[in-house]
C-alpha cells in the first residue's frame, strides 16, 4: 500500500502538516487538470510534531470538516509521509526479473537495504530502467519505511471516511507539483535550477529543482508559527486572532516590532541556505526562487529575497494553468495555493 506505481482512478491528495490538514482533488480533462474541491483546516498546537500525528482525534476532527466542506466526489486519499521517515535506495538486479522476482530478492535480501526487522515495514518498489554501466542489469527505486507510520495516516483517513489508496513519499509529490509549476514556462526554464524555499508553521525547506527532480534540500527550525507566536505574546492575542492578525497586518507598530525583523532573519536564513547549496553542491546555477508554504506570503517577503539574492522570486501556484469547479472561490485557491504543492502532487499522483 505504499505506492510508487500509479492508479488508472482518480485520488483526493491530503495533505498533514503540524498547522493544517489540506484536501485537494483533480480530475484531468484533455491535457489540462481541474480543481474539482479542496478545502483547508487548521490543527491544534503539537496535534501533528515533525510530520508525525501525535493526537488522533483532532487530526481526524480537522480532517472530517475538511471532507465536508470540500464535499469531493471521490473517497479514494493518497497521503504522503516525511522523507525522514522513508528509506530510499537504488539497486541492481537481474534484467529479466519480473516484478514478483524483484519482490522476492528484496525481501531475502532486506537486512542489506533496510536497518529494521523485517515483520516491521512495507516497502515498494519502482523499475528505472537498465544500468548504464551493465546491459543486463536494471537499477530498482526501492522505498521502505515502518508499517506503524503507514498505519497512523491510514487510519486517519479510515476515521475520516476516506478509503486510503496509497502512501506516497512527501518528495516524490512536491516533485510532480513542481513539475506542473514548470510545466508552462518552455523547455529553457524547465532545464534551469530553480530554488523553491517552503516556508512551514514550524520549519523552513530549501530545495534545488533540477531536471524536474530535488537535487538538494535543506531544512531550517524556523516557520510562521514562530512570528504567530512573538504576535500571541506581544499583543496578548489567543492563537486564532494572531493568526488572523498576521493575514491583515493590522496591529499598531506591527511591521516594525515583529514583523520586520522576522522577515530579515528568514531572508537570512534562505541567504544562508544558498550559500551552502553553492559550497557543498552547487553543480547548477540557480535561475530562480519559488516561494512556497503558507507563511510565504508575509508582506514584504518577496521583495526583500528578491533584493538580497538578485534573483527573480515568484510565488509557487500550482493552479495558475488549471481549471477551476464553478463552486470554487478563485481568491480563497490563490490564497492558500503556495501552501498547496504537496497536496496537488499527491493529488495528480494517479494522473502522472
Amino acid at each position: 500500500m505504499f505506492g510508487l506505481k500509479t492508479s488508472s482512478t482518480g485520488l483526493i491528495g491530503v495533505d498533514i502538516t503540524s498547522a493544517t490538514v489540506k484536501l485537494l482533488e483533480l480530475v484531468r480533462q484533455g491535457e489540462q487538470f481541474r480543481v474539482e474541491s479542496y478545502a483547508v483546516r487548521p490543527l491544534q498546537e503539537n496535534a501533528v510534531v515533525e510530520r508525525r500525528i501525535r493526537d488522533m482525534d483532532e487530526v481526524v476532527t480537522a480532517l472530517t470538516r475538511a471532507v465536508e466542506k470540500a464535499r469531493p466526489k471521490s473517497r479514494r486519499a493518497v497521503v504522503a509521509l516525511p522523507a525522514t521517515a522513508v528509506i530510499t535506495k537504488t539497486i541492481s538486479l537481474p534484467y529479466s526479473y519480473s516484478d514478483e522476482e524483484i519482490e522476492a530478492r528484496i525481501a531475502l535480501d532486506s537486512d542489506k537495504h533496510i536497518p529494521f526487522p523485517f515483520n516491521e515495514v512495507t516497502f515498494d518498489f519502482q523499475r528505472l530502467g537498465v544500468n548504464p554501466r551493465y546491459a543486463d542489469q536494471q537499477d530498482v527505486l526501492l522505498v521502505a519505511c515502518r508499517l506503524q507510520d503507514v498505519q497512523l495516516l491510514t487510519d486517519a483517513l479510515t476515521q475520516a471516511g476516506l478509503v486510503p489508496a496509497a502512501v506516497d513519499v512527501e518528495t516524490f509529490a512536491m516533485e510532480r507539483a513542481y513539475r506542473e509549476l514548470l510545466r508552462a514556462d518552455g523547455q529553457a526554464r524547465q532545464e534551469r535550477a530553480q530554488a523553491v524555499v517552503d516556508v512551514g508553521a514550524s520549519m523552513t525547506a530549501f530545495h534545488v529543482i533540477s531536471g524536474g527532480r530535488i537535487v538538494h534540500s535543506r531544512d531550517s527550525v524556523m516557520g510562521g508559527r514562530q512570528l504567530t507566536d512573538e504576535i500571541r505574546q506581544t499583543y496578548r492575542l489567543t492563537l486564532d486572532e494572531a493568526g488572523l492578525a498576521k493575514k491583515l497586518n493590522n496591529l499598531p507598530d506591527y511591521e516594525a516590532r515583529l514583523l520586520h525583523p522576522f522577515r530579515e532573519a528568514l531572508v537570512q536564513q534562505v541567504m544562508r541556505s544558498l550559500q551552502l547549496y553553492y559550497t557543498t553542491a552547487g553543480s547548477h546555477d540557480i535561475d530562480r526562487i519559488m516561494l512556497a508554504g503558507g507563511s510565504s506570503v508575509i508582506t514584504g517577503l518577496q521583495a526583500r529575497l528578491a533584493e538580497e539574492s538578485g534573483l527573480e522570486v515568484v510565488s509557487a501556484n500550482p493552479f495558475m494553468h488549471m481549471r477551476l469547479n464553478a463552486r470554487i472561490e478563485l481568491e480563497a485557491l490563490n490564497r492558500d495555493a503556495p501552501a498547496m504543492l504537496t497536496a496537488c502532487g499527491l493529488a495528480m499522483r494517479s494522473m502522472s
